[in-house]
């Protein structure tokens, strides 16, 4: 089974350059705005876009992500009004790709099943869930597979060569390298070590790896994506909208326009990478 993910990999391949791969909160700083600015995100050079769901114990990601999954709880944001976020940017955008990523707890409590055929009717492609490890792959990874959906597992530095076949044994969609250990928003990426690493997880997996955490200018893109098939951003993404933001957390005329914006400079440092030789 083909997915849009899987179609959406095969484009930037096609033409010599990685993906760009964009995460955002669902309902930061509020439903409305944050539906506007996933849909700003393709014109200004998304391809892949990963959506937050939030969650009170976000224990892997780091202080703009935290505070970002905090402002949309407080605007009244459910993983019931995230699925339809994305089943409205669906109604006129049937191509990118939409992976959700969280936690477990939120699936757990709306329920495996029900969630998978919400998931899927909203047009959602694929999974990243931090806090379940292969061991639970029964609990969701496997149903979800079943439904349609890729399971997109990360790796991190930590991962040594007898751990990764473990972790790459059901993922699909794409491998997501975490470059550097620690929580989202912490230190930057170095393109050396990067390089390296991906070309081992290249050699257990024929999946596309993207390359995440500590990218925030179009430079420091162009450098990870030289030596990945996509390069993911999102902490920085978080930081221009909230910038943005008033002083009671609410979105301004500049909000959209500040993240589109950013997204347009950093995808034209992906996509202007030259690829590395595998």
């Amino acid at each position: 089974m083909t997915t849009r993910i899987d179609t959406r990999f095969a484009q930037p391949k096609t033409e010599g350059r990685a993906a760009f791969v964009t995460f955002v909160m669902a309902g930061d700083p509020d439903l409305a705005t944050s539906l506007e600015i996933v849909k700003a995100l393709p014109k200004a050079g998304a391809d892949i876009i990963e959506i937050g769901m939030p969650f009170t114990d976000p224990m892997a990601d780091g202080p703009a992500i935290q505070a970002a999954g905090l402002r949309a709880l407080k605007a009244g944001t459910t993983l019931k009004k995230t699925l339809a976020l994305v089943a409205t940017f669906r109604k006129d955008d049937n191509a990118t790709p939409i992976v959700l990523m969280g936690y477990y707890n939120p699936i757990y409590i709306y329920g495996v099943d029900k969630f998978l055929v919400d998931a899927k009717a909203a047009g959602v492609d694929g999974l990243i869930i931090v806090d379940l490890p292969p061991e639970e792959d029964t609990e969701l990874c496997l149903p979800a597979m079943k439904a349609g959906l890729n399971f997109i597992r990360l790796a991190t530095p930590t991962t040594d060569d007898k751990r990764l076949p473990a972790v790459l044994e059901n993922t699909s969609g794409f491998v997501y390298y975490v470059s550097i250990t620690g929580i989202t928003g912490s230190g930057s990426a170095k393109s050396a070590d990067v390089g390296a690493a991906v070309a081992r997880i290249k050699r257990h997996t024929g999946l596309p790896v993207c390359v995440g955490f500590g990218i925030r200018t179009p430079d420091a893109a162009r450098d990870i994506a030289a030596h990945a098939d996509g390069a993911v951003v999102g902490s920085a993404l978080i930081d221009a909208l909230r910038a943005t933001l008033d002083s009671e957390d609410r979105a301004t005329a500049a909000t959209v326009s500040a993240v589109a914006d950013l997204v347009s400079a950093l995808a034209q440092g992906v996509h202007s990478a030259t690829q590395a030789a595998e």
